[in-house]
């Protein structure tokens, strides 16, 4: 063989091992655009994160159908009770009230970490609490239009020797990076306080920012 044939051959090999060996899969979209399928790299997550390629350089989320795959309906969202909204956005950014972890218009449970409330309890709350937060956001703008979780601040009613006041909030974390992926990794805030309104174990408010 040539030495320009030899050249030829390790160009070839070259492009098959750069070349990914299990690609996205592709299927269409109903409303015209490609929906792409990528396998997520976190072991944790059962199922990939479906993303739309609008073919204008843009990316779409389709954070609705992830919940759908969780079996997860997003709640009312629940009505101020003074001047304030349930959600603001501010540019690229949308900011939420804290939430409380009402189910059906009731909290659940109530009281304090470390006297009627344990921390597995408060963690269940505190993902409701999170589901609360991103029904605020829908309301809103869209779950679709989110592009990232940026912050999660935390509030936990705790007594004075409570101190676990993360893997409280630790509920919250999980539930988001459940839904978002890798676009779920927040900063973060747990924040143990004397007491809550309406005497709830916690509340949470979220930070995300936006793609269009």
């Amino acid at each position: 063989m040539t030495r320009r044939g030899h050249a030829k051959d390790r160009r070839r090999a070259a492009r098959v091992a750069h070349e990914p060996n299990d690609p996205p899969r592709r299927i269409t979209h109903p409303r015209g655009h490609d929906r792409v399928h990528l396998r997520n790299k976190d072991p944790g997550t059962a199922s990939p994160v479906p993303i739309v390629n609008t073919g204008k350089d843009q990316i779409m989320h389709i954070w609705t159908d992830r919940l759908v795959e969780l079996g997860i309906t997003l709640p009312r969202v629940a009505e101020p009770v003074g001047g304030y909204a349930p959600a603001i956005r501010s540019g690229m950014h949308v900011y939420t009230s804290g939430q409380l972890p009402f189910v059906g218009g009731t909290l659940p449970l109530t009281g304090k970490l470390g006297d009627d409330v344990d921390v597995a309890q408060a963690a269940d709350l505190a993902r409701t609490a999170a589901l609360n937060a991103l029904a605020a956001v829908n309301a809103l703008v869209g779950l679709d239009s989110v592009a990232r979780v940026i912050k999660v601040t935390g509030y936990v009613a705790s007594c004075p020797s409570f101190t676990d006041q993360a893997k409280v909030i630790n509920g919250a974390s999980t539930f988001l990076h459940e839904v978002f992926g890798q676009a779920g990794i927040h900063a973060r805030s747990a924040v143990g306080v004397a007491v809550l309104p309406l005497n709830s174990p916690v509340e949470v408010e979220l930070h995300v920012e936006l793609d269009s």
